[in-house]
């Protein structure tokens, strides 16, 4: 597996520049239309705008379920400027550290550990959240790949980047339902089975702890679709705004592709984000080309267009990002500060004079 990925990342670096041109595609870059370009970067960041929307919408938004758990108070600490960010700090360090979206994961959990709020309720809140804003993903998978693929939505459909993918969405999706299932008392179900046994039963205490927390966040993300909720119009804010991105950088250079390939393009070459590559560069440029190839797009359209996409979606939020990061940092040492105020001021805290 490594040795394929190291060579299909060589021949995109390597080779592929050589067979197209690359002075050439920087050259047709730099002569993009400014007008498609410019909405580009507005389209961009409108998706980043719907990133806010839906982690308010999963964490802040006021539910009785979250304000009732443990460290619910935190909530009245993170209002707009503080989930700006949380958010942009989180996509720029998505962006750095791709791997799946672990590093803006795990930075947004430690901001809302730092809120104040208790680890299983993030736990759970940002497994819901990954639940709706991949739940999105998945769902374009099946839709798109079978629309295509039986002629409702023009286009090519070869049967390998329509169908297969459609049916690896279908089996997350479901995957999702079945673990939603799980009982929060699995722990009673599993313990008896693993008695006597002391590493085998810690082990399994884990995977129950960790099976019942998913459980509660798929079932979480489900409560709050069935309520309707309009910010979790956000999640399809952020992948709709994100292609329409990519949809504006083919008439940028004189060409565009039937809608529904767009849609199954970028998410198939957005797999590649699981790559340990910073920002997926590389992988996610190659994932999106090699589709649009399969679809019978012209290839130096699809490399110069994919490669203004991914200047836009890769520097566009690096960089308030990074200052977003460093204002969090000031803001998670203000929350530090008002906390160790509370606990000297409270009867028999420190500083206390009762």
């Amino acid at each position: 597996m490594l040795v394929f990925v190291g060579s299909a990342l060589a021949f995109l670096y390597l080779v592929l520049p050589k067979l197209l041109g690359l002075n050439e595609t920087w050259n047709r870059i730099q002569h993009g239309n400014a007008w498609w370009l410019a909405l580009g970067a507005l389209l961009e960041v409108c998706s980043f705008l719907g990133y806010i929307v839906l982690f308010r919408g999963v964490f802040i938004k006021e539910h009785s379920d979250l304000s009732a758990a443990p460290g619910g108070g935190a909530l009245a600490r993170i209002d707009w400027p503080e989930s700006y960010q949380i958010t942009m700090a989180s996509v720029a360090a998505t962006r750095v550290f791709a791997t799946a979206g672990a590093g803006g994961i795990a930075l947004t959990a430690w901001a809302l550990r730092r809120s104040g709020m208790g680890r299983r309720t993030v736990a759970s809140r940002m497994i819901a959240f990954l639940a709706l804003l991949y739940g999105v993903y998945m769902a374009a998978l099946v839709i798109v790949g079978v629309g295509l693929y039986i002629g409702v939505i023009p286009g090519p459909a070869p049967f390998a980047i329509t169908i297969v993918p459609a049916i690896f969405g279908a089996v997350v999706i479901a995957l999702f339902l079945c673990i939603s299932l799980l009982p929060a008392d699995i722990h009673r179900v599993i313990g008896p089975l693993t008695a006597g046994r002391r590493g085998v039963a810690r082990l399994a205490l884990r995977f129950s702890a960790a099976s019942a927390t998913a459980a509660v966040g798929v079932r979480t993300a489900i409560e709050l679709l069935r309520e309707r909720h309009p910010y979790l119009l956000g999640a399809v804010a952020w992948w709709g705004f994100d292609i329409a991105v990519l949809w504006a950088c083919f008439p940028a250079f004189g060409g565009s592709p039937p809608k529904g390939v767009i849609v199954m393009a970028y998410f198939v070459g957005m797999l590649a984000n699981t790559l340990p590559l910073p920002g997926g560069i590389g992988g996610v440029d190659g994932g999106m080309i090699g589709a649009f190839t399969a679809f019978g797009v012209n290839v130096e359209l699809s490399v110069v267009a994919v490669l203004a996409y991914r200047a836009f979606a890769f520097w566009l939020p690096t960089l308030p990002g990074a200052v977003a990061y460093l204002q969090l940092r000031r803001t998670v040492h203000r929350w530090g500060t008002e906390s160790s105020g509370v606990l000297r001021g409270a009867p028999g805290g420190v500083g206390s004079t009762t």
